[in-house]
Formats: structure tokens, C-alpha cells, sequence
């Protein structure tokens, strides 16, 4: 099956890579595709959190959803300028996730053409805040929405060689710490809030990990004080751990916890903001896992490439998946340095995707 071509496809990726679309502020980004849908004959409309939805198909039938996020991890401010070097199209957000919202677009569009009765209710939807602190704030309207009739749920994102089949759960945190400060030569001694914010990283980059499954942590970003002669009043920083147990999550979030806890002993003023949470795979059914991956491997396979590596991921299937919705992340695209300003899309990737594209919509109408 044919969803469009190869021109279109990549005119459509550049006309939205031009748009900004931050997490939180993927307004304009929405609006493009809100109105690319209705000049190509679909009927859209735009959800509460922003989302851009087409349905197609029969309201009783079982609902197969696809989704690719329509933000980007970088500001407004970062210039979104196109440019082709060799075989590479440079542009921030391309490969993550601009291409894969266009090759969205194309699929409901051949969808909506569809005559046969195919069984199934489709939804496309072009979905926000899958990045940074965008919290899944789209994939959560859509659960709250489709959930209980979602016999699958299809994400695009990522790369041709791989497919994600479980997911990374993480929690995610802005600790502010406050303090009287004062002049850095009559006031020595009072305390400093950048030095209890260190104490209080280095006891979290020194503390064990779980022993089993996959656990990780980061610092992301650090700010606060004002000048060299003034003791810190002031500072923040946000802090992420991830892991693909729930009961690693849950030893992690207590050594946090304690930690923060240790830090207020000492009458630190201190704030913790929850500011994101993924759940990891919940209670899945491994029949129903197995039968979506049968029919991507299947997609891949026709047109002629290999079956993608399995891995693990926190894309927007963290939510179906953590309800024990059949999900998978699928790259329709090839690319690199996502989430980097060098960030760029290899074209020559595209026939592929449209190909499996155009299988993988195929082996639910025939």
C-alpha cells in the first residue's frame, strides 16, 4: 500500500521542521497539521492537551492508535534552518520527531481513503509533550480517552534498526534549596546553598544501584547564587533516575527521598517539585505483545529490510504499556544526533519507511 511519496514526504518534514514547537508551546505545529488534514479532505480536531486527532473507521470496532509527538527539545530561541550536507538534511527536531509526524500525516490521509471495512477503528494522533518535561502530558489525554478500547498502540519515533518493546520508567525532580546568604567576608560561616545543594549530589552520584535489571541517574541541570562575593541564597537543580523495573524505580525513589531528608536535618530550607513520571511495562499480555510484533517484523520484512533489534524505551508507549496495552516504538527514518542543534535526517531512509508504513496500515485492511 502507497501512503504518498517520496517528495511529498520529505516536503512535508521541512515545512514542519521550520515550526517551533517546544514542549508546552506546540501550538503552531499543531495548527499546520490541523489544517494539512482538512486540505487533504480529514476531518481533525485538536483535544484539550493539544493533540491533533483523526479517527477513521467504526466507533464500536477495537482501536488501533498511532502517535509521533509533535514537540521538540529544543527553545523557541534555537534558529530551525534546514540544510543539506552529503547525504544528511540538518535541522534541529528532524529525525526527533519531525519526520515521523509527517510520515503520521500520510498514513491517516491514505487511511481515510480506505473503503474496506477493515474491523478497526483507527486513530492518528499527532500528540504533545512526549520531551524533556512535557510529562507525556498528550499520551495522557489520549489514555484517559482511548485506553479501555485500545486493542494496540503504535508510536513513531526513533530508528529503522531497532524497535522498542518495553519500557524505562523514570522520576523526574527540581530541588530548590534556600538560605539566609550575606557578603562572603563578614557573613562567612552562615551556610551557603550551593554547597548544600553539592552535598547533597554527591550523595546521590555515591549511592549503590539495584543489583538487577538496568538503573541510571542523572544531574541535568544546576543554577543558583549570584556573584563571587555573595554567600548563595539560592539553587536549584534537576535530577532524574530511570530504570526498566518498577521495584528498582521504588529503591531509587526511597534513597532519594532519604537523602533530601538528611539534608533537612541539617535546617536546610529545601523544596522538592515532582515534575515527571514514566511508568515502566505493567501486567502485558505476552500473546498480544507478540502478535503486534509479528505484524511489524512482517511490515519490515516486505519491504525487504531486517527485522529490527528489540529494546527497551521511554517514548509514549510507557503509558499503554504500563496498562497492559500492546505498544511498540517504531523508527520510520534514519538519522542522528537527536536532541543535539547538529541533529539531521538521511533521506535516503525514506522509501523504507514509506514502505513499511504502507505494510504495516495494508496488514489491517486486508
Amino acid at each position: 500500500m502507497e501512503i504518498g511519496t517520496e517528495k511529498e514526504l520529505l516536503e512535508l518534514t521541512l515545512a514542519l521542521a521550520k515550526i517551533p514547537a517546544p514542549s508546552g508551546e506546540e501550538g503552531e505545529r499543531a495548527a499546520f497539521c490541523k489544517r494539512w488534514l482538512a486540505q487533504n479532505g480529514l476531518s481533525p480536531e485538536v483535544d484539550d492537551a493539544g493533540n491533533v486527532l483523526v479517527e477513521c473507521g467504526g466507533a464500536d470496532d477495537p482501536t488501533v492508535l498511532f502517535a509521533a509527538h509533535t514537540d521538540v527539545v529544543f527553545p523557541s530561541s534555537v534558529p530551525l534552518v534546514p540544510r543539506r550536507e552529503g547525504e544528511k538534511l540538518f535541522c534541529p527536531g528532524i529525525f526527533d520527531d519531525t519526520v515521523h509526524l509527517a510520515f503520521l500525516l500520510l498514513c491517516a490521509r491514505r487511511t481515510a481513503k480506505e473503503k474496506r471495512p477493515a474491523g478497526v477503528r483507527f486513530v492518528f494522533a499527532a500528540d504533545t509533550g512526549e520531551e524533556g518535561q512535557g510529562n507525556l502530558r498528550g499520551c495522557r489525554a489520549l489514555m484517559e480517552r482511548y485506553g479501555e478500547r485500545l486493542r494496540e498502540f503504535i508510536a513513531f519515533d526513533s530508528g529503522l534498526s531497532t524497535v522498542n518493546v518495553g519500557a524505562i520508567g523514570s522520576s523526574r525532580f527540581r530541588i530548590t534549596v534556600h538560605c539566609a546568604g550575606g557578603h562572603s567576608y563578614r557573613d562567612f560561616g552562615r551556610e551557603n546553598a550551593i554547597a548544600l545543594l553539592a552535598s547533597l549530589i554527591a550523595r546521590l552520584d555515591a549511592q549503590p544501584l539495584p543489583s538487577t535489571g538496568v538503573t541510571t541517574y542523572n544531574f541535568g541541570h544546576v543554577e543558583g547564587g549570584t556573584t563571587v562575593n555573595s554567600i548563595a541564597q539560592m539553587a536549584s537543580l534537576l535530577y532524574e533516575y530511570r530504570a526498566d523495573r518498577a521495584e528498582n524505580l521504588a529503591f531509587m525513589r526511597k534513597n532519594f527521598v532519604s537523602a533530601v531528608e538528611s539534608l533537612r536535618a541539617r535546617r536546610a530550607d529545601v523544596t522538592v517539585e515532582h515534575i515527571g513520571e514514566r511508568p515502566c511495562t505493567g501486567d502485558l499480555d505476552p500473546s498480544a505483545q507478540a502478535a503486534l510484533l509479528c505484524r511489524v517484523d512482517d511490515a519490515f520484512r516486505r519491504a525487504g529490510l531486517p527485522v529490527p533489534a528489540r529494546t527497551l524505551g521511554s517514548t509514549d508507549c510507557n503509558l499503554p504499556l504500563s496498562m497492559g496495552i500492546p505498544a511498540v516504538c517504531i523508527g520510520l527514518a534514519d538519522g542522528g544526533g537527536a536532541h543535539s542543534t547538529e541533529e539531521y535526517l538521511l533521506p535516503d531512509s525514506i522509501p523504507s519507511g514509506l514502505a513499511v508504513a504502507g505494510n504495516l496500515l495494508a496488514s489491517y485492511l486486508a
